[in-house]
């Protein structure tokens, strides 16, 4: 199995690029995230790589950050999520992005991707929710929020989100109600939800 590779790139499509292996020519599909990272042909290239086995197929998937690869693996762990579709995901949505949606069982925004109907996106839910490992979600703060805290900013971020606010505009109040809060021990979503809003009125 190819875990990685190292070579010179020679050519780049949206479809695949094909990276020169010591005189070996290897198609490598990739997401778009990877493909816009790329530099042009002639230069040499690291990629991430995971080798998808089948009867009468060899693939192999290239990332620029292991992160990705790891993200693409579990994402073809849900019935019906093949390498292809699970591409197409990661070329939509950073592994970062589809983590939260999935955390916040956010179906409609899974379903953003094309390809991914309702269905898949419930199911992707369903799959995948209690399996995410335990991680930091940095959400843009100097200090990670406690593991807590973090359903809580969420589904915060979820309701703006539902009443029309901008992603931006969204995360910069809650920023600031937090900071509001201080070091309050309980993080509570109406206190938070509260005073957010009355930072997006002014």
């Amino acid at each position: 199995m190819i875990g990685s590779l190292r070579g010179i790139l020679t050519r780049k499509s949206p479809q695949a690029v094909l990276v020169d292996l010591n005189g070996i020519g290897l198609e490598v599909m990739v997401p778009l995230s990877t493909l816009y990272g790329l530099p042009e042909p002639g230069c040499e290239v690291h990629l991430f790589v995971h080798t998808h086995v089948r009867e009468n197929q060899i693939l192999l998937v290239g990332f620029l950050r292991q992160e990705e690869k790891d993200v693409f693996r579990f994402l073809t762990t849900v019935s019906g999520v093949g390498p292809r579709l699970a591409l197409n995901i990661l070329s939509s949505l950073p592994p970062e992005d589809l983590l939260e949606a999935i955390l916040q069982g956010d179906s409609q925004r899974l379903r953003t991707v094309p390809g991914v109907g309702k269905k898949m996106a419930e199911r992707m839910v369903v799959e995948l929710k209690d399996r995410i490992p335990p991680r930091e979600v940095q959400i843009g703060r100097k200090q990670p929020l406690p593991a807590q805290d973090k359903q809580i900013y969420f589904e915060a971020l979820s309701a703006l989100s539902n009443l029309g606010y901008s992603r931006k505009d969204s995360e910069k109040a809650i920023e600031g109600a937090l900071e509001k809060q201080g070091d309050a021990r309980e993080l509570r979503l109406e206190s938070l939800l509260t005073n957010a809003l009355r930072l997006l009125a002014k």
